[in-house]
């Protein structure tokens, strides 16, 4: 099955690729096919963010599009960043502002339970569209460590590894990462539906 990703995410969109490509999915990028296309996210969810950006790239592109939505929620900010993660620090915040902003407003709390949560949209035709979720724990560290990953991952410590997600190797990560869990789940209904076909 060849499935569009739906984003312009370079970080996102390498991770996607590495996670599929072990379960028989060719991705195409959107460099590939040479579209461009921006879909506000406007829900209050990861999941309605992720439907409706999978339904705008299927109806652009004529291709199954998938595409996802995911964030940061930290309990003691009651969940926040959450569906703003992206965009926490303001819309044209890089990562490393979204995440200072985050430890400034941490400083001094004691709770630092938080999880990674990813909502993903396989838009497979202008009906039909397969949704899946995955979640990881962990706890929010008081300063970033490490270099690689994305985003929130140098302030995201794993407790299986006491690792930061920045200081993960790219296998490590994709066996642990919220996205990975989505996806994986994502393969099991399209596997249920007959979609694709075990190995």
């Amino acid at each position: 099955m060849k499935v569009l990703v739906a984003s312009s995410n370079r970080g996102k969109i390498s991770e996607i690729i590495q996670i599929l490509s072990n379960i028989g999915i060719t991705v195409l990028t959107p460099e590939d096919i040479n579209l461009q296309l921006e879909v506000e996210e406007t829900a209050d969810t990861f999941e309605a963010n992720a439907v409706a950006k999978a339904i705008a790239w299927f109806h652009a592109s004529g291709i199954p599009s998938l595409a996802d939505d995911s964030g940061l929620c930290v309990d003691a900010l009651r969940g926040k960043p959450g569906v703003h993660t992206a965009r926490f620090a303001g819309k044209v915040a890089n990562d490393k502002e979204n995440y200072e902003l985050l430890l400034k407003l941490m400083q001094g709390v004691t709770d630092r339970e938080a999880h990674f949560e990813c909502a993903v949209a396989l838009a497979l035709s202008r009906e039909t569209v397969i949704t899946a979720t995955g979640r990881c724990y962990g706890i929010i560290l008081h300063k970033p460590m490490g270099k690689g990953g994305f985003g929130y991952d140098p302030i995201f410590l794993d407790p299986e590894t006491n690792k930061s997600f920045a200081q993960l190797t790219d296998e490590e990560k994709n066996i642990r990462s919220h996205r990975s869990r989505a996806l994986q789940a994502l393969r099991q209904k399209l596997l249920e539906h007959g979609f694709i076909h075990p190995d």
